[in-house]
């Protein structure tokens, strides 16, 4: 990786955690708000700075990214429960080598399920989150390999009041590697495969 990259990348994460303190500041009294600001500047992110996902050839036809409106319903606070068994998984990535995940704990969210949450028990720590939905792979759905509402050690993080977590679903976006195969992602175990649709949040419209 070239020193202009990786000062490219290190910008980036810095937006995405600006980014993300903002959210967290205005959803506190206007979660619809803090979609339309988050839907904004995720897009100008996309289409403007160096270190976009996007491939060469789809950046000039690029025109935002397929976000649905923003729906209340899917905006929750949940406890987090202690796993019935611990757990865990390796990703193999081309540059990190093996990351380990450890399953911290569990929330139930109501029409959805239980879903896994998990802390990468390397370098850096923090919370991750993926779903997949009974959207994921079909034409006009949700990307294959599932989605992300959180992953604190990029900044996505919708906050935790009184210990529990913001799950707010429309907040979903995809994973790098949706864009660039040249990236390599850790996707939704099954403890994060929910047969429920999930039709807000960031769609995909690529080939899967």
């Amino acid at each position: 990786m070239s020193i202009r990259t990786a000062l490219e990348t290190a910008d980036w994460r810095q937006r995405v955690f600006a980014l993300y303190a903002e959210v967290r500041r205005v959803s506190e009294v206007d979660p619809a708000a803090a979609h339309a600001a988050w839907r904004a500047a995720r897009d100008e992110l996309f289409a403007t700075h160096p270190a976009t996902p996007l491939l060469p050839e789809d950046r000039a036809s690029f025109r935002g990214l397929p976000v649905a409106d923003y729906d209340p319903a899917w905006r929750f606070v949940v406890d987090l429960a202690e796993p019935a068994e611990p757990a865990s998984f390796e990703f193999e990535t081309g540059t990190d080598g093996l990351v380990p995940f450890e399953l911290l704990g569990v929330s139930h969210v109501p029409g959805v399920g239980d879903l896994d949450v998990w802390r990468l028990a390397s370098y850096g720590g923090g919370l991750f989150l993926p779903v997949k939905d009974g959207l994921a792979g079909k034409p006009g759905g949700t990307y294959g390999g599932g989605r992300y509402l959180l992953d604190t050690i990029k900044g996505a993080h919708l906050g935790d009041p009184d210990g529990r977590l913001v799950l707010d679903f429309n907040f979903a976006y995809n994973p790098s590697c949706a864009y660039d195969p040249a990236w390599a992602c850790p996707l939704a175990p099954a403890g994060d495969t929910v047969a429920s649709e999930i039709p807000v949040g960031e769609r995909y419209e690529g080939a899967h």
